[in-house]
């Protein structure tokens, strides 16, 4: 085979055969196939797209191109869940010992944050001495004796994916859905589980801003899964405020252990228990996603989720006492309201620039090897549709730094869209996407 040959092959829209595309991504990562041709192929894509099969021999030729994660060892069916990202997302901290707590193995590889806020490793990391650095042997030990297992992604993870995507971030071929899923979906099937969910975010701080977007995203990815064998569910939630009201490492720690508690944000407990039943659906456990509801909120009333997250914490060299009691944890000196300059109603949240409030405040990383602040953040007083009066607040700040606090005051008032209507609430929850198709909710 000539690459070539291949590049002009999907240059006049003819369909490559897996062999193919396994050559293709193969040369590229043993560095046999040059930046300048995998360029051309590339844009190729993006031009006249990839068929479903495509996408799918894509995706499983990225996974396999590194270190895949073996949980053979581990009894039952494994599952994981996967977010496309927003402001507040602390789902994973929830989901995963209500799981656990119902006897499914939740072995999770995460990565950290590059952006707004840290990733579920950085926020982690709020408690002292928790440790997310656990070699293969004790991940897979900690998952059989208590169900659950959170570490830092491998860094020869689906090596393809990293090279090919540096390679699109320079050729303005990011925006294709099926590179996209395939980037994705690869770094998911290489981590190892049986079951995937995926929580696809939609509106003002997610990736995919509309929902058409993010729908046609969800099934691309549901039908590489099936494909790839794995019972794979997109649930669609949205993204056009933060999630719950904490946004930052430390405060988003506090608050997915007050959900635990059984008093968190509606939204923030409604999101996690509806990803939750599906991972119990897809492992086996209950017959229905409504009944895999009922068992999850059985969890939060009777504790038994806050004391399997409580021993994961022990598990990976963390101070359990800070699950039972998370005033402990280390929140920033400075504390600030935001006020607001209006009377009305909270008719828009820009909501990446909420995060980008957050980011300002060093609760983020604004390149790789930023330094996050753990204690700094913000906690949403207003949401979409809440009836504010002038100087009520909106939002308050924890910050560290006072030049950086006001500059993070600037971006929040800015974020905030107040007029004189009152406006309809989002959905927490749009649709799940399965192999049978797609559920409104």
């Amino acid at each position: 085979m000539r690459m070539y040959d291949l590049i002009n092959k999907k240059k006049n829209k003819g369909e490559l055969s897996k062999e193919e595309i396994e050559f293709i991504v193969e040369g590229f990562t043993k560095g046999d196939i040059p930046d300048y041709q995998m360029s051309a192929f590339l844009m190729a894509v993006c031009l006249n797209k990839l068929s479903h099969e495509e996408t799918a021999y894509l995706t499983i030729a990225m996974a396999n191109s590194g270190e895949q994660l073996d949980l053979s060892k581990i009894h039952g069916v494994k599952v994981d869940k996967h977010s496309t990202g927003g402001v507040g997302d602390k789902t994973s901290l929830i989901l995963s010992p209500m799981v656990a707590s119902l006897g499914i193995p939740v072995a999770k590889m995460s990565g950290r944050g590059l952006g707004h806020t840290g990733g579920t490793i950085d926020k982690l990391e709020s408690i002292p001495s928790f440790s997310t650095e656990l070699n293969s042997e004790q991940f897979v030990d900690n998952i059989n004796r208590i169900k659950m297992a959170i570490v830092g992604q491998s860094a020869n993870l689906a090596p393809a994916d990293k090279k090919i995507y540096a390679l699109r971030d320079v050729t303005a071929t990011v925006d294709n859905m099926s590179l996209i899923a395939s980037s994705i979906m690869s770094k998911k099937l290489a981590s190892g589980a049986d079951v995937i969910v995926l929580d696809v975010k939609t509106g003002s701080g997610a990736f995919m801003k509309k929902y058409e977007d993010s729908l046609a995203l969800a099934k691309e990815m549901v039908q590489i899964g099936t494909l790839a064998g794995k019972p794979t569910y997109a649930i669609i939630t949205d993204m056009n405020q933060p999630l719950g009201r904490a946004v930052g490492n430390a405060l988003e720690v506090k608050e997915a252990i007050e959900t635990l508690y059984g008093h968190g944000p509606e939204d923030l407990l409604e999101v996690s228990v509806i990803l939750a039943s599906y991972m119990l659906l897809g492992a086996g456990k209950v017959k229905s996603a409504d009944e895999g509801r009922e068992l999850l909120l059985e969890t939060i009333k009777n504790k038994s989720a806050l004391d399997k997250m409580a021993e994961f914490v022990r598990a990976q060299g963390g101070d359990s006492e800070f699950v039972y009691n998370p005033e402990l944890l280390k929140l920033a000196s400075i504390r600030y309201d935001v006020k607001s300059p209006f009377d009305g109603y909270v008719s828009e949240i820009l909501t990446d620039e909420i995060g980008m409030a957050s980011l300002v405040l060093g609760g983020g990383r604004a390149t790789k090897d930023s330094k996050i602040d753990l204690s700094v953040g913000i906690i949403i007083n207003k949401k979409l549709g809440d009836k504010v009066s002038k100087n009520e607040t909106l939002a308050t700040l924890y910050a560290s730094d006072d030049e950086k606090r006001k500059e993070a005051k600037k971006r929040l008032i800015n974020a905030y869209v107040i007029s004189k209507d009152k406006p309809k609430r989002p959905p927490y929850i749009y649709s799940v996407v399965t192999k049978d198709g797609v559920k409104e909710i």
